[in-house]
């Protein structure tokens, strides 16, 4: 149904999957808080885009706003198991377009996904998710190596040397 507006504010879990077989596999952004667990279909290149785009975003954080508290002497990032998707597997839309954002009052990130609309006479729904920067490196890490499970580029055969001429 367009026009929703989701935002979740404490955010306990965030990751990246997929269900389906090889070549018809659904791509998923979820999100969880305390209470809900909110569902979203992406694309594999939105991912991949995710991903890489939140790397560069942690790495400007850390140039122009480096943490105050130093980090905590284990690794507080979630486990690949804490990182699966779980129910609803059903998407309440599907992601046109995917943003990061950074409060530097609350030292907080927020992902901004908007719905992709055929008719733009229609509002779009919009999830906006509030993450810190360790949730964030565990988004990008996990994207990337859910990404790479993916088909081979069958442009490639094997053969990056070919691909780039």
């Amino acid at each position: 149904m367009p026009g929703q507006h989701i935002e979740l504010h404490s955010v306990t879990r965030i990751t990246v999957g997929y269900v389906g077989k090889p070549g018809q596999r659904l791509f998923l952004l979820q999100a969880s808080d305390a209470v809900d667990t909110i569902t979203l279909k992406i694309e594999k290149e939105q991912a991949s885009a995710l991903a890489n785009t939140a790397r560069e975003l942690l790495e400007n954080l850390e140039t122009e706003y480096p943490e105050t508290e130093a980090p905590a002497p284990t690794d507080p990032r979630p486990s690949s198991d804490e990182l699966a998707l779980t129910e609803p597997f059903e998407p309440m839309f599907v992601v046109g377009q995917i943003g990061l954002g950074y409060d530097r009052n609350r030292d907080m990130i927020v992902l901004a996904a908007q719905e992709l609309l055929l008719d733009e006479a229609l509002e779009p729904s919009t999830a906006r998710f509030w993450i810190d920067r360790t949730q964030l490196t565990a988004l990008s890490d996990h994207a990337l190596e859910v990404v790479s499970q993916g088909r081979p580029n069958p442009r490639l055969n094997g053969n990056l040397k070919a691909y780039l001429q």
